[in-house]
Parts: C-alpha cells; sequence; structure tokens
C-alpha cells in the first residue's frame, strides 16, 4: 500500500475523495445524497449544518465507520480506496493507522491514567498480544509524554482522566491522535460541549497543530462563526445534500439563512443544545472492523 508520505511521487495527491456518496438510514430518509468532494493534504476544513444535516454520517464515512450505498459510492485516501460500493477495502487497517479520530464525548476512559489513554493511540500499529496485554515499551512512554506536553498536559499524565476538565480531556483525546501519527484528522463537533474559553483552546490547538505537522483536518461543527475564524475552507450540507463549498467569506449570513431557512438560526447558536451519542471507544470500533 502507498503510504501518505509517498502520495506526491502519485499521480494523485489528493489526501480525501469522495465519490457520489449515498447513505439512507431509513426508507425515503437519505443521511447523505450524491456528495462529490476533494480535499487537499494540507487543509483545515469546516463542516458546516444544522441538526441531521448528514455532517457526522459523512465524517464516519471518510474512516469507513460509516459504510455507504451504493454501487458507485466510494471513498479514497491519497489514492488508495477506504471503502466503495458498501465494502471496506482489504486494506482499510493500514490506511486507518494515518487516521486520527476525535469525538465530542472525548471517549477517554475514566479510571485509567491520561498517560495510557493517550497510548493507546498506538494500538493499531502494535502486534496483537502486546495490544490485549497492554504492554507499552519506554519509547512509546516517552512518544506519548511528547504529544501531552505539546498539548500543554504534560503534568497531568499520570492523573486519572476522569480528574480532567473537559476541555482537558479534549486536549488529552488530540494528544492520542498525535501519537498515532496521523496525517489526516477527523474532528466530529470536538466543542460542542465545552464552554467558550476550553472552545478557544481546543480549536486555537487544532489549528496550531494542523499547521506545524502539516495535517489535513476536517472538522465538523456547529457553530458557522467558529468555522469562518478558523477554517480555511467551509463545506456546508442541508439534509445530507452539499448546498457550499468555498472560503468562509462567500459563506455570509445572508447566503445561510437562504440556504437554511429557519434553520439559519442553529448555526449562529454558541452552544446548540445536542443529545450526546451512545459512548462507543472509537479504538474498539476500530479494531473490530
Amino acid at each position: 500500500m502507498r503510504k501518505p508520505e509517498d502520495a506526491r511521487m502519485s499521480k494523485d495527491n489528493t489526501a480525501i475523495r469522495v465519490i457520489n456518496a449515498c447513505k439512507s438510514f431509513q426508507k425515503n430518509r437519505q443521511a447523505l445524497s450524491a456528495i462529490d468532494l476533494t480535499i487537499e493534504p494540507g487543509q483545515c476544513v469546516g463542516l458546516l449544518g444544522a441538526s441531521g444535516s448528514g455532517k457526522s454520517t459523512l465524517l464516519r464515512s471518510l474512516c469507513g465507520l460509516e459504510r455507504l450505498d451504493g454501487v458507485n459510492s466510494e471513498v479514497q485516501l491519497w489514492g488508495e480506496t477506504l471503502q466503495k460500493s458498501g465494502k471496506l477495502s482489504p486494506t482499510i487497517r493500514d490506511l486507518r493507522t494515518h487516521i486520527g479520530i476525535i469525538f465530542q464525548q472525548f471517549n477517554l476512559v475514566g479510571r485509567m491514567d491520561v498517560l495510557t489513554n493517550v497510548m493507546t493511540g498506538l494500538l493499531p500499529r502494535m502486534p496483537l498480544y502486546r495490544s490485549l496485554l497492554g504492554r507499552f515499551t519506554t519509547e512509546e512512554r516517552l512518544q506519548a509524554l511528547k504529544a501531552l506536553h505539546a498539548v500543554g498536559l504534560s503534568e497531568q499524565a499520570m492523573q486519572r482522566a476522569s480528574t480532567l476538565s473537559g476541555g482537558q480531556q479534549q486536549r488529552a483525546a488530540i494528544a492520542r491522535a498525535l501519537v498515532q501519527g496521523a496525517r489526516i484528522l477527523l474532528a466530529d463537533e470536538p466543542v460542542a460541549s465545552l464552554d467558550p474559553e476550553s472552545t478557544r483552546r481546543v480549536m486555537d490547538l487544532l489549528r496550531q497543530l494542523q499547521r506545524e505537522q502539516g495535517m489535513t483536518l476536517v472538522i465538523s461543527l456547529h457553530n458557522v462563526n467558529l468555522a469562518r475564524q478558523y477554517c480555511d475552507r467551509i463545506i456546508a450540507l442541508r439534509e445530507g445534500r452539499l448546498v457550499y463549498d468555498g472560503p468562509p467569506l462567500g459563506l455570509d449570513n445572508q447566503t445561510l439563512r437562504e440556504l437554511y431557512g429557519t434553520h439559519s438560526d442553529e448555526l449562529f447558536m454558541d452552544h446548540p443544545h445536542e443529545e450526546p451519542a451512545p459512548f462507543l471507544n472509537p479504538t474498539l470500533q476500530l479494531l473490530a472492523r
């Protein structure tokens, strides 16, 4: 399999390519409808839309946690097929080692210390026997400590994860993605449950790391002002359809109201209320597939 760092030698240097993405959960209700898009390496893309617009479904399909419908639906990473026609690629495990995923619920194990939580980001690359026993080398521990230092949590390394604030837990989740060596970072509503100050710190950190490490960042947001402030490009969905793809300045308030109607007010709320999704550890989801 061609690794992402070798992608520059390929004819296809596209980090993410989505072709005719379709997904239905119920009869006559499409979560995604014929979406085509490409995302170049190093881009910071904000995925915007009101509740039920298909943001999370699209984001989850980019790592294979959601399988698309239709014989022509496909997701490619660096020119390699991740899924096609509802079937995951045989090479998906290798591809996933280069994808970091951050969720709104943090998905940390509260009784474990922060350092061990961060080291779980290494599990997809470890031999099965070591991952089952939770045995980490000194080098892996140093790698996790370096990631915690990058997100400003080195002093909390041995604390139980449950003792951290919401903003600190999200930063620990980011550190977990860093030790994984992610070249693509997918963030699904990572600040929806945080207070304004924690939101700013987490968004600043994501943007800083994305720039310094050249990662491709795709971040699902519920608030248009955050997307405008932090993202280079905005992809907006409505009822599973792509309704805008362009620079933040092109998505002004009037355009939003034309695209979303009465739902546009939801996109200007600082902290819209959402029911939390059921907890499911993303590492376990990936290893189970």
